[in-house]
């Protein structure tokens, strides 16, 4: 983006549709700063849109706004509109999936299986407000619920041999926040090329309780519980199907994910070219 001309795609039903009236806010600083034309479109399931070449801006519009969160804009839209202007790009790491040999997708912060997976479809028709305690109540309610699981993970050709645990969850993640700015994988570095791997093994419902508690604050990875990996692409089965999960939303390759059904998930180093320079991007707690 040089600063002549913007092109806004508007989620209507981003945030309940709270999204859509962000955008007078955003348009005011831009408009100010003799910025061309402005574009709507409403998307729906039977129509998509492709963007090849140029650089993308984000407006945090979202329930969660984790990936927004990790790459230091703003959620107040005219600071994040101040951020466009300011000129300047970065490159950002993305992750692409998919289930067995099927199509690849593409996400931006994480991909998780378990009671995360859970909690993000509860959050998403929860009456609560958008935000953090959505999710920490649709995570109470997905660990009451759960059932037992068994998880292998294994993390790129010649590295370790594959882990196969009962547990909770597995978080593969590019970005380090997710579930409205928990530090998931405080370790996560959106332009380091790898994915961070957190998995949280079998225990009581208490237990996983307390990895909950401690993930608020990104210090969950210091528990005997919890085990962190770093590799450029990640392999995991289930012994069961269960729901896999996205930026929010459920991965639409695994929902469900059939048991046995390999999902696939590679981090695609510096694929995306974000607008704006800021000085470091938002750092999580714990790291």
């Amino acid at each position: 983006m040089t600063g002549d001309a913007y092109c806004f795609v508007v989620n209507p039903a981003a945030r309940r549709g709270r999204g859509i009236r962000r955008l007078p806010a955003v348009l005011g600083p831009l408009s100010a700063a003799t910025v061309a034309a402005c574009a709507r479109l409403e998307l729906s399931s039977t129509r998509t849109v492709a963007a090849a070449g140029g650089v993308l801006g984000i407006i945090p519009a979202g329930r969660g706004n984790d990936f927004a969160r990790m790459l230091g804009i703003p959620a107040e839209p005219s600071r994040a509109a101040a951020v466009l202007l300011r000129g300047g790009h970065r490159l950002v790491d993305l992750i692409a999936v998919r289930a067995g040999e099927g199509p690849e997708q593409v996400v931006a912060g994480s991909v998780y299986l378990g009671i995360p997976a859970e909690a993000a479809q509860i959050a998403a028709t929860s009456r609560l407000p958008p935000g953090g305690l959505a999710y920490q109540v649709a995570g109470v309610r997905a660990l009451l619920a759960w059932q037992p699981a068994s998880f292998t993970v294994a993390t790129g050709a010649g590295g370790p041999a594959p882990r196969s645990f009962p547990g909770f969850c597995v978080v593969v993640a590019n970005s380090a926040y997710f579930a409205g700015g928990t530090p998931a994988a405080p370790g996560a570095d959106v332009t380091d090329g790898l994915l961070d791997v957190i998995m949280v093994s079998d225990g009581s419902r208490l237990s996983f309780a307390r990895v909950m508690l401690l993930a608020s604050r990104g210090k969950h990875t210091r528990l005997a519980q919890v085990a962190v990996a770093r590799a450029a692409r990640v392999t995991v089965h289930t012994d069961r199907a269960m729901l896999a999960g996205s930026d929010g939303e459920p991965l639409p390759c695994a929902s469900p994910l059939a048991a046995g059904v390999p999902l696939r998930i590679r981090a695609l180093p510096g694929a995306l070219r974000v607008a704006g320079r800021e000085p470091e991007p938002a750092r999580a707690a714990g790291r």
